[in-house]
C-alpha cells in the first residue's frame, strides 16, 4: 500500500469512528437519561470523550504526514504518539466517572429497567465491534499509532456496551420475576466497566510513554535489519545497530566498520545500498543514517584504527 493510499485509508476510518460516536454518544445520553439507565448514561458520557479523542486523532494525523521541515528534521511523527497519551487520559478519566456514578447507584433506589435501554446498549455493542475490526485493521496495515488508539478506544466501548446489555438485561429479568437484587445489576456493570477501562488506558498510556522516550524496537526487529546489512560484502564488522519509533515511522541508526582503502565514493555507495535495502525490506522505515568507521584486517592497525 502507497503512503497516499495509507494517508486516504487511515483519514476515512477517523472520519467513520468521529460520525459513529456523534451518533452513539446522543443515543445513548438521551436513552440513558430518559429511562435511568446509569451504565449507559455513564457510556454515553463516555462516548462524548471518545468525540474529543476522535478529534485529537484527526488532528494528529493530518500534522504527522506533514513532510520534515526546518524545526522538525525527523519529520511530525510523534503527534500520533501525543494523541494516543491523550487517549488514554480521556479514557481514564472516563473509567474513574462510571465508577463514580456506579457506585452511587448503589445508595439509591434503582430506576426501572428499559427494553429500550437494553436496544441500544445492543446496538452500539454490534456498532463498536464493527468499528474496532475496522479500525485496528486499517491501524496495523497504515502503522499508525493514533488509529491503532482509536481502534482500542471503540473496544472499551465494546466492553461498556457488553456490561450495559447483561446489566440492563439482568436488571429486566430482575423485573419480571421479583428478584429484587437483579435491580442493582445495572450501577454493578458499570463497575466492571470501569475496570476494564482503566486497564485498557494503562495498556494505551503505556505504550505512548515507550515511543515518546524513544524506546528501541523489538530486539527481533533490530535483528532483522542486521542481518540485511550484513548481506552487504563490504561491510566487516556492524558496530553499533538501533532504531526507534517516531510515530507512524521508523529511524535507524547504524555504524559499521568497511575496508580503510575504499575511497569516499564507495563507502558513500554501500551506505546508500544498505540504506535503500533495509527501506526496500521494511516500508515503516522513513530514515537510515549510516556512520562509516574504518576497518583493516592487520591486528595492530586495528587497535589504531578503532571505531569512534
Amino acid at each position: 500500500m502507497s503512503k497516499s493510499n495509507k494517508t486516504s485509508a487511515s483519514m476515512l476510518a477517523v472520519w467513520i469512528s468521529l460520525i459513529s460516536n456523534l451518533v452513539l454518544t446522543a443515543i445513548k445520553i438521551v436513552v440513558g437519561f430518559l429511562f435511568g439507565s446509569q451504565v449507559l448514561l455513564a457510556d454515553g458520557i463516555h462516548n462524548a470523550g471518545d468525540v474529543v479523542a476522535t478529534v485529537a486523532s484527526l488532528t494528529s494525523m493530518r500534522i504527522s504526514k506533514r513532510p520534515a521541515d526546518e524545526d522538525h528534521p525527523y519529520g511530525h511523527g510523534k503527534a500520533e504518539v501525543i494523541s494516543s497519551a491523550l487517549v488514554a487520559l480521556i479514557l481514564a478519566m472516563a473509567a474513574l466517572y462510571i465508577a463514580y456514578e456506579a457506585i452511587l447507584s448503589f445508595f439509591e433506589e434503582p430506576a426501572p429497567a428499559s427494553v429500550l435501554a437494553l436496544i441500544a446498549a445492543f446496538v452500539s455493542l454490534v456498532w463498536k465491534q464493527v468499528l474496532y475490526m475496522y479500525t485496528i485493521r486499517v491501524g496495523k496495515e497504515t502503522k499508525s499509532k493514533g488509529l491503532i488508539a482509536t481502534a482500542y478506544d471503540h473496544l472499551a466501548d465494546v466492553y461498556a456496551s457488553f456490561a450495559a446489555v447483561c446489566g440492563i438485561g439482568l436488571a429486566l429479568l430482575g423485573e419480571k420475576y421479583g428478584i429484587h437484587f437483579l435491580s442493582y445489576a445495572d450501577p454493578f456493570a458499570g463497575i466492571i466497566v470501569s475496570i476494564l477501562v482503566l486497564k485498557l488506558a494503562y495498556q494505551i498510556g503505556q505504550e505512548a510513554f515507550d515511543v515518546l522516550m524513544e524506546r528501541t524496537v523489538s530486539q527481533d526487529t533490530l535483528a532483522a535489519y542486521a542481518l540485511l546489512v550484513k548481506a552487504v560484502p563490504e561491510v566487516k564488522r556492524i558496530d553499533r545497530l538501533r532504531a526507534r519509533e517516531h510515530g507512524h515511522y521508523v529511524l535507524v541508526d547504524i555504524r559499521i566498520s568497511v575496508p580503510g582503502h575504499l575511497t569516499v565514493q564507495q563507502g558513500h555507495d554501500i551506505s546508500r545500498k544498505i540504506k535503500k535495502t533495509i527501506m526496500d525490506s521494511h516500508s515503516d522505515v522513513d530514515e537510515v543514517l549510516i556512520h562509516l568507521n574504518p576497518w583493516y584486517e592487520e591486528k595492530k592497525e586495528a587497535r589504531l584504527a578503532s571505531p569512534d
